[in-house]
């Protein structure tokens, strides 16, 4: 009988509770409240659409809360749907339970604008409740945007230049047999996919002021508090490719940003003889790819004051032809300590390395590469690999680095700094905290051994850093001088 009691009591109490929920209040005093009451759309293109937002909107109280209407203040650039409702203009009569919720969808889509700079946008979401009005805030930029796209790829048989007006998207493949030339300040824009074929020559020189910018083209969020700049693998790559028996190309490159791809810069020549092609790459940042960073084959090359990082395999791969490396950071902590190579083909753990020279091959040019002043290190102990007979094909140097390998000939060694296990505060942050918006960070740290290490006749040529600060006295290795404060 005591059990039954209890059991009635239980049944009265959760069908007053349901009903509690299921009455509509209209005490004015009782309001909804939003997951978000300001949502922010990055660059938004136009005539594409952003991807969708999701808000959530709460009822807190104890009685169910009728939303007499919800309604846009333009109408103009944002698209909504609550709870299934589509309706671009307005939505009435909604019914949020108490201590319920809803899902509100709004995605930015807007047309054309007047100008080619990025244009800001705003509107407002009103809900009506009990005669009172909650917003909640919508703002964007939208950006005009050039295409360049073709039906199963596009094809070029003549020069091209890009130019700074407005950015580019690129979709699926594009070969250019010309020349290609990009003005500073340009950012280009990659699909996913996209891949960028040269045959000719190839300037792209920007400046401090106006780098430019290879990147994905999601410009939102993967989750809450990751960006998609920060997801590797979004698009293919840049392939210089000369083909043998034409004339050896140039590529100048001078601040540029190759971001988040699955190959940053591979530059390849059929040749094996003494005319190669010429790469010069400096003030520049490859950065957070999913298989190879730089992978230079049978190509002379010079890097300078430049940044190659957060590769999934190797972030820099050398294979025939000479190559200078002078003031450059090459660290490769991708997804440092948690890296799962098994999502990437064709790599295997030993494949890590930060670089890799490989001359092993009978159809590569001789290997001559020198590092000074550079910084090689990451996430395993080995991070510089030379794969190659020393030293009968073989004859780089290695001056005044900080260096995580203990496999080098010394005979073509000296005056390096090696990396030890205590060495703990080399740059200012190796891991991605995603959390605290916490991004890698290649700069020294105020107690880095890389710092005071290079030789000071070397870095007389380049007597400022990558962002411009100078270097004094003995200079530290690596492409970021330390500046105390920065």
């Amino acid at each position: 009988m005591k059990k039954i009691i209890i059991y009635s009591l239980l049944l009265i109490a959760c069908v007053f509770g349901a009903c509690q929920q299921d009455r509509v209040s209209s005490d004015p005093s009782l309001q909804l409240s939003f997951s978000h009451d300001t949502v922010c759309f990055d660059t938004v293109f136009t005539e594409m659409g952003s991807s969708t937002r999701k808000i959530m909107v709460y009822n807190p109280n104890k009685n169910a809360l009728n939303i007499e209407q919800v309604s846009m203040q333009n109408g103009v650039y944002f698209h909504i749907n609550l709870d299934g409702e589509n309706n671009r203009d307005m939505l009435r009569d909604i019914t949020v339970r108490g201590g319920d919720s809803l899902f509100l969808f709004v995605r930015a889509y807007i047309d054309p604008q007047s100008e080619d700079s990025p244009v800001f946008i705003e509107d407002k979401i009103a809900f009506k409740v009990n005669g009172n009005i909650q917003e909640v805030t919508l703002q964007a930029y939208g950006q005009n945007v050039e295409r360049i796209q073709g039906k199963n790829g596009l094809k070029i048989y003549q020069d091209l230049k890009l130019s700074n007006k407005k950015p580019y998207v690129i979709y699926d493949t594009v070969a250019v047999a010309g020349d290609l030339t990009i003005e500073a300040g340009t950012t280009i824009y990659m699909h996913e996919r996209a891949l960028i074929h040269v045959y000719g020559n190839m300037t792209a020189l920007g400046t401090k002021e106006q780098p430019i910018i290879f990147r994905g083209d999601r410009t939102d969020m993967l989750y809450d508090s990751v960006p998609y700049r920060m997801a590797s693998g979004q698009w293919n790559g840049i392939y210089l490719i000369h083909a043998e028996g034409t004339v050896p190309p140039v590529y100048k490159m001078d601040y540029v940003d190759i971001l988040s791809g699955s190959v940053g810069l591979y530059v390849y020549s059929e040749s094996t003889g003494s005319k190669l092609p010429k790469l010069t790459l400096s003030n520049s940042r490859i950065h957070n790819h999913s298989i190879y960073g730089l992978v230079l084959q049978n190509v002379n090359a010079e890097v300078v004051n430049s940044e190659i990082s957060n590769c999934a395999s190797y972030c820099v791969y050398l294979a025939g032809g000479k190559h200078d490396f002078v003031h450059n950071t090459i660290a490769a902590y991708y997804g440092y300590p948690y890296t799962n190579l098994n999502i990437h083909q064709n790599i295997v753990p030993e494949d890590v390395a930060a670089v890799y020279i490989n001359n092993l091959s009978k159809n590569m040019a001789k290997t001559n590469s020198s590092f000074y002043n550079c910084i090689i290190t990451g996430g395993r102990k080995q991070s510089l690999m030379v794969a190659t007979p020393l030293p009968d094909y073989y004859g780089g140097r290695f001056e005044g680095n900080y260096l995580r390998s203990d496999s080098l000939d010394k005979a073509f060694a000296k005056n390096n700094v090696y990396a030890s296990d205590s060495d703990t505060c080399v740059f200012k942050n190796i891991y991605y905290l995603y959390k605290k918006y916490h991004y890698y960070d290649f700069r020294l740290d105020s107690l880095s051994p890389a710092r005071g290490i290079g030789d000071s006749i070397v870095a007389l040529e380049y007597p400022t850093d990558m962002v411009g600060c100078p270097r004094k006295g003995k200079p530290d290795a690596g492409c970021y001088e330390y500046v105390e404060g920065l």
